[in-house]
C-alpha cells in the first residue's frame, strides 16, 4: 500500500519554508526555504516610518519554489501522485486590497510599484491614527464590537489598515472592491478563485482581527464602519458573513497550479490560517499551557473547552475565537510585537561600524571584508549570550521596556516606545543585551499575568520557533522570570508541521486534528525547570520592570505643547 504525503507551507515575516510529511507520522520527508527578493532588498518599506509592504510575487514565486524543490528533493518515485492536500499559515494581520476577480492590486501593471497596492504586513504600523479612532468611536457604540478581541483594537490589524489605505491613497481607493488576508488568498489562488467574493475566509484571521464573531451574525454591521468613516460605508457587503475552520478544504488545487507545482488535480487544499495558530498545533498544544511561538515576534497561544469558560472575557488580548486553534475549542492569542526582532535591532546597532567602516578599508579586499561581516553577523549574538551569562545580577542591574515595535499584549498599543535605563560609563555591549533579553521575557510575564488575572489558569509554557531553538541562555532567563518550566518542541518548523497536519484533516486522513497532532508529532526534546536561586531578584526586577513601562507609557500619552 502506497503512502501518502501532505505539503504544509509556512509564510513568515522573511521568506516562505515548505515541508513535504509522511502523513502517517509527521515524518519530515524534505523542506525548503525561499527568501523574498524584494523584501530582503528593503524594497516598499519605510522603518521609520513603520511601513512594512510585501509584494504578492514574493509570494507567488516562494510558493512555486519551495514546493517544487520539496518534491525534486524527496527522491520518491511518483511523488505527485501521492501528495494528497496542502494547506499554509501566514503572517497575520497581512492585508491587501484586490479587485472584483480576488488579484491583488500590485499584480495589476498600474499598481505594481504602489505599497498601498501590495500586502500591508503584520508589523506594519502607519495605522496607529485610524486603530485609536476605531477604539474611540467603540467606546460610544451601544454594542461593544471588540468585546472579542480583547476590548483594544490594534492598528496591525485588518479595519484599521484599510481605514489608512483607502485614506491616503484614492486611486488604491477606487480600484478596491475587497480587502483579504494573506492567510485566505493563497488557498484561494491555488483553488483557482475567480471571483473576490468566493473566497473562503478562515475563522482564524476573520475572528482574531476583522471584528467576525458568531454572536453579531458575521462582521459588524455597516452602519458602524460607516460611523467611524463614510470611507468604509459599503466594505462590509463585499467582504463575507460565513467562516471555516482550517480542518475545512478550500477546494481542489486548480488545473494551472497542479501543473506549476507538479502536482495532481485531485490535490485538497485546506481553509488557511495564521502562522502561530497552526503553529500551536505542530507544537503539539494542550489546554490551558500556553504554547510561545518565539520569532520575530511572539504569538502566545492557549485552547480552553468551550464549557469551561463560561462568560470569561480576557481583556487586553489579541482575541478568543471558537475554532481558530482547534475547531471545537476557544481558541486565544496575545503575543509581544518585538521579540527576536529586539535582538535584531540591537544587533544592527552593534554591527554599524562593520557595515558603514569596513567598506571604506581599502587594504581588504572584498573576500576578506565579506568573510569579517559574515563571521560577526554569525557570532555576535553567540557571544553576547556567553558574556551576558557570566555577568553579576543585581536589582539595580541594567533594565529595559521591551517596546521596540509598540506593544501587542497585554492592552495593544504601537505608539509606544522602549527605553532603557541603569546605565553607565561600565555598561557594555554584553550588559545591554541582557537588558534586552531580560525585558522580553518581562513582557512573555506580564502576558501570563494579565490571563491568570482575568482568570484563566496557565499550567505550563511550550516553546516553539527559532529563539526557542537556539537560545538556551534565553530560554533559561525565561524560565526563571516566569518561575515555570518550559518544554521546547523537537520540529524545527512547528507551524509548517502544523499547516500538514491541518492539510492531512482537511483531506480526511484524520477525523479530527487532533488525532492528526497525535499521530504526526515530534514530541517534545527538553524542559528549563526554573532555578530557585534566581526566582527573588528576577521578582523584584520584574516589578521594575513595571514601574518603568508604567513611567514610559505615561510620558509618551502626554500632551506635547510648545
Amino acid at each position: 500500500m502506497s503512502k501518502s504525503y501532505v505539503i504544509g507551507v509556512d509564510y513568515g515575516s522573511d521568506s516562505v519554508r515548505s515541508v513535504l510529511v509522511d502523513a502517517s507520522c509527521g515524518a519530515e520527508i524534505a523542506s525548503s526555504v525561499f527568501y523574498y527578493p524584494r523584501w530582503k532588498r528593503g524594497e516598499f518599506c519605510n522603518a521609520a516610518r513603520s511601513q512594512f509592504r510585501q509584494h504578492p510575487l514574493d509570494y507567488i514565486e516562494g510558493l512555486e519554489a519551495t514546493v517544487k524543490d520539496c518534491l525534486q528533493k524527496s527522491g520518491i518515485q511518483n511523488i505527485g501522485e501521492l501528495v494528497k492536500a496542502i494547506s499554509v499559515d501566514t503572517t497575520g494581520s497581512t492585508p491587501v486590497a484586490v479587485n472584483e476577480a480576488g488579484v491583488p492590486l500590485a499584480l495589476l501593471p498600474e499598481f505594481k510599484d504602489n505599497p498601498n497596492a501590495m500586502f500591508i504586513l503584520w508589523k506594519d504600523h502607519t495605522a496607529v491614527k485610524e486603530a485609536k479612532e476605531i477604539n474611540r468611536y467603540t467606546q460610544g457604540n451601544a454594542v461593544n464590537y471588540l468585546k472579542y478581541v480583547g476590548g483594544i483594537y490594534s492598528s496591525e490589524w485588518f479595519w484599521a489598515k484599510l481605514l489608512h489605505t483607502v485614506r491616503v491613497d484614492p486611486q488604491v481607493r477606487q480600484a478596491t472592491f475587497s480587502w483579504v488576508e494573506h492567510c485566505d488568498y493563497i488557498p484561494f489562488l491555488l483553488t483557482g478563485g475567480k471571483q473576490a467574493s468566493a473566497i473562503k475566509r478562515s475563522v482564524c484571521a476573520a475572528g482574531h482581527k476583522s471584528l467576525w464573531a458568531a454572536e453579531f451574525a458575521g462582521l459588524p454591521p455597516n452602519d458602524f464602519f460607516a460611523g467611524i468613516d463614510p470611507l468604509l460605508d459599503g466594505f462590509v457587503d463585499r467582504l463575507f458573513s460565513q467562516t471555516y475552520t482550517s480542518d475545512m478544504p478550500a477546494g481542489k488545487l486548480c488545473p494551472e497550479w497542479a501543473e506549476r507545482l507538479g502536482l495532481s488535480t485531485s490535490v485538497v487544499v485546506g481553509v488557511g490560517a495564521f502562522d502561530c495558530h497552526m503553529g500551536a498545533v505542530g507544537g503539539q498544544i494542550e489546554p490551558y499551557y500556553l504554547s510561545k511561538v518565539m520569532g520575530t515576534s511572539t504569538c502566545d497561544m492557549l485552547v480552553a473547552p468551550k464549557e469551561e469558560l463560561a462568560d470569561v472575557l480576557v481583556k487586553g488580548i489579541c482575541g478568543q475565537v471558537d475554532g481558530s486553534i482547534i475547531p471545537g475549542m476557544i481558541g486565544m492569542e496575545a503575543g509581544q510585537s518585538a521579540f527576536g526582532d529586539a535582538y535584531a535591532w540591537l544587533k544592527q546597532l552593534l554591527l554599524w561600524p562593520a557595515y558603514n567602516l569596513l567598506p571604506e578599508l581599502e587594504d581588504l579586499s572584498d573576500t576578506v571584508r565579506e568573510n569579517i561581516l559574515t563571521a560577526m553577523e554569525e557570532k555576535l549574538l553567540l557571544r553576547l549570550s556567553e558574556k551576558a551569562a557570566a555577568l553579576p545580577l543585581t536589582v539595580d542591574s541594567e533594565l529595559a521596556v521591551d517596546w521596540l515595535n509598540g506593544r501587542r499584549t497585554p492592552d495593544a498599543d504601537q505608539s509606544l516606545k522602549a527605553a532603557i535605563m541603569g546605565l553607565q560609563l561600565g555598561t557594555d555591549a554584553p550588559a545591554v543585551f541582557r537588558a534586552i533579553a531580560e525585558a522580553t521575557c518581562f513582557g512573555a510575564k506580564a502576558i501570563v499575568e494579565r490571563f491568570v488575572d482575568q482568570g484563566i489558569p496557565i499550567k505550563g509554557l511550550i516553546g516553539l520557533g527559532g529563539v526557542a531553538k537556539k537560545s538556551p541562555f534565553i530560554m533559561q532567563m525565561m524560565a526563571n522570570v516566569m518561575n515555570m518550566p518550559i518544554r521546547i518542541h523537537k520540529s524545527e518548523q512547528t507551524c509548517a508541521l502544523g499547516a500538514a497536519m491541518f492539510a492531512a484533516t482537511a483531506a480526511g486522513l484524520y477525523d479530527r486534528v487532533e488525532d492528526a497532532m497525535q499521530a504526526m508529532g515530534q514530541g517534545f526534546e527538553c524542559t528549563y525547570e526554573p532555578q530557585q536561586e534566581w526566582l527573588s531578584i528576577y521578582a523584584e526586577r520584574y516589578e521594575k520592570y513595571k514601574a518603568l513601562g508604567a513611567f514610559v507609557e505615561h510620558r509618551v500619552s502626554m500632551p506635547v505643547t510648545v
